[in-house]
């Protein structure tokens, strides 16, 4: 009986670590661009620990793979463009849009020696941008270029990562690339390049949101909510101390200490990450400006074939906006 007391107790505690030690960490995915910069903030500032999460980041190179991983499951949440959210939704997949994350900075950089002045100027030359489909091509090809009477077919248009981006313009392979921050910046640092547009100044909308599988949220809501709460913090952060935000965040986007520039030397990373934070605009609320912004670019990419209902009526965004958590909060 002596031995039970001992054992009985011993072998409940040693279920119970396992069991703690199996558990998954919560899995959140996202994109090395500043738009994505809250996710990063909460993890490397531990606001998702502060809030009794163990978080695991995991990298994409374009929110139409990361979106694909949310659909698979491999995902508990990410922080990418809503049209990804809005195409699987229409062909059936249960998503939802839970917080807001990132208004959009798109900057079109052209190189110094290609002549392009203006939007117009693009025609017949070659633009590096995010894959087909994507948010920023969507908004490529139905604001920028059509606003300017152009068409997709009116020049060449290459969908690759914003770091790849970044290398063809340095290395002209393009004329031009449509870039988040800090690429932007970074390019025009490093390279001959000038910025000729930016459509958040004349086009502002929701580029970011967090966007989660509607069974993750039904069977982890309070985690969702908790992870929601933390990058809210980091969005505190990198709005108000923007410095303190760039030094979580530098080595992210810059590897060395300090980057090479043509007209200044050597700048510290987190000089060039703190402009590029400055530039932006987080919010983790969704207003109604901005969900009628995002049914614009849903009956935009319908108007481009790349998203269709079965029985061809307009998609409707609220379908997969869930604001619970914001209201929560009174946001």
């Amino acid at each position: 009986m002596k031995l039970a007391r001992i054992l009985v107790p011993a072998l409940a505690a040693l279920v119970m670590s396992s069991q703690v030690a199996a558990a998954e960490p919560f899995k959140v995915g996202y994109i090395r661009v500043m738009d994505d910069a809250q996710a990063i903030a909460a993890y490397e500032g531990g606001f998702y620990k502060k809030h009794g999460l163990d978080v695991q980041l995991v990298e994409f190179k374009s929110g139409t793979d990361l979106i694909k991983a949310i659909v698979g499951g491999q995902l508990d949440t990410g922080v990418l463009g809503f049209t990804n959210g809005a195409s699987w939704s229409s062909r059936g997949a249960d998503l939802k849009v839970v917080s807001g994350a990132q208004r959009g900075f798109h900057a079109l950089v052209v190189r110094e020696d290609a002549g392009i002045n203006t939007v117009s100027d693009l025609k017949g030359h070659t633009l590096a941008s995010q894959k087909e489909g994507s948010t920023a091509d969507t908004v490529l090809k139905g604001v920028v270029l059509k606003n300017a009477g152009l068409k997709a077919t009116d020049l060449s248009i290459m969908g690759v990562s914003p770091q790849v981006a970044v290398q063809s313009l340095v290395g002209k392979r393009v004329d031009a690339a449509f870039l988040f921050e800090p690429q932007a910046s970074i390019a025009q640092l490093i390279a001959p390049v000038k910025q000729i547009y930016e459509i958040g100044a004349v086009w502002p909308f929701p580029c970011m949101v967090t966007i989660t599988a509607g069974d993750t949220l039904r069977e982890k809501k309070d985690l969702v909510w908790k992870s929601l709460d933390a990058q809210r913090e980091a969005i505190d952060l990198l709005q108000n101390k923007p410095e303190e935000g760039a030094k979580l965040i530098a080595g992210y986007f810059i590897a060395e200490p300090t980057l090479k520039t043509l007209k200044h030397g050597e700048v510290p990373r987190e000089q060039v990450i703190t402009s590029a934070i400055k530039s932006q605009t987080f919010n983790a609320a969704l207003t109604p400006e901005d969900l009628g912004r995002m049914q614009e670019i849903a009956d935009i990419m319908q108007a481009q074939g790349s998203l269709k209902t079965k029985d061809g009526s307009p998609f409707d965004v609220t379908s997969i906006v869930d604001l619970e958590w914001q209201q929560a909060r009174n946001l």
